[in-house]
């Protein structure tokens, strides 16, 4: 039996999400996902301007008349989720912790998904895989993935992206739209990244929060590393460690955006100080601008 207050914090989501998808993602999510070509629907009688290319032969040697195939859209796809769970997702210092922002981002991205009859999967990792649930159908289906998200008890810390790449990139043979999200605080994962790219069309959603990059001036302080353990304390009054932090955030972050680049990998950068949604809808239409 499902607790009460676990329904309740679903529907919530389900209700908030619900009318963003409506009036914003679900088209912007059709016209970018477009699926994987064509398929045959169809023959029907030929009629002048129709692409010879298409008539349909046998039909038009049984009928001595010509015919044409009609070919429409095949329009479902996969979508996987894989999210970071590891213990750096519990930091946010404006509106809501990294990991809670993912969890909404995500029933948006499935909710976008179901709404064009696509599949959904999810993927759930920290330093290993915590939990996989195959791709499948329908409203009951996401409303179980959003469960997941929202009350999974990982048993690990740490985040290792190569491994949750390694992973889909096994149980996952037909391409499908890959959503990765996470802080990216991870060992080297540029690898299993490249022969994801290839083989899926991978999205990377970049979670943020201020205080990443933006050292506060509050005198000592102590820092733990809330993936590997440990603190240290630190004179955040001093601007040369305020530089000094901001810089090598700053760095680390560009290297990570630059290794999707030259892998062809498209990122969303999302911060707990903004709306999420507004990311999400410039990146459909960027993309749809491209034709991709």
């Amino acid at each position: 039996m499902i607790p009460r207050e676990v329904l309740q914090k679903v529907r919530r989501i389900e209700i908030r999400t619900k009318s963003v998808v409506d009036s914003i993602l679900s088209g912007e999510y059709h016209s970018v996902f477009k699926g994987r070509g064509m398929e045959f629907s169809e023959v029907r009688a030929y009629v002048e301007g129709d692409d010879i290319r298409n008539i349909d032969w046998n039909v038009t040697a049984r009928m001595n008349s010509l015919f044409v195939k009609k070919h429409v859209e095949e329009r479902e796809l996969t979508v996987m989720l894989l999210v970071d769970a590891s213990a750096s997702g519990s930091f946010g210092s404006v509106n809501k912790f990294k990991g809670e922002m993912g969890v909404e981002l995500c029933a948006l991205l499935a909710f976008s998904a179901i709404k064009n009859n696509d599949r959904v999967g999810l993927i759930i990792f920290t330093s290993e895989i915590e939990r996989y649930i195959p791709p499948q159908k329908g409203k009951n289906h996401v409303l179980h993935v959003i469960r997941e998200l929202l009350y999974f008890e990982p048993r690990h810390r740490g985040t290792n992206v190569a491994e949750a790449l390694s992973f889909l990139n096994r149980v996952q043979r037909r391409k499908a739209v890959v959503f990765l999200v996470s802080d990216f605080f991870t060992p080297p994962f540029t690898s299993p990244l490249r022969v994801t790219a290839k083989r899926h069309d991978l999205v990377a959603v970049t979670l943020r929060d201020p205080r990443e990059t933006e050292m506060p001036d509050i005198g000592l302080i102590e820092l733990e590393d809330a993936e590997a353990g440990g603190a240290v304390l630190v004179d955040s009054s001093s601007r040369e460690f305020r530089n000094s932090y901001r810089k090598e955030m700053e760095n680390r972050a560009a290297a990570t955006s630059q290794t999707f680049k030259a892998n062809g990998v498209d990122e969303i950068q999302v911060s707990t100080a903004t709306d999420y949604v507004e990311p999400l809808v410039k990146f459909f239409r960027k993309r749809e601008k491209a034709g991709r």
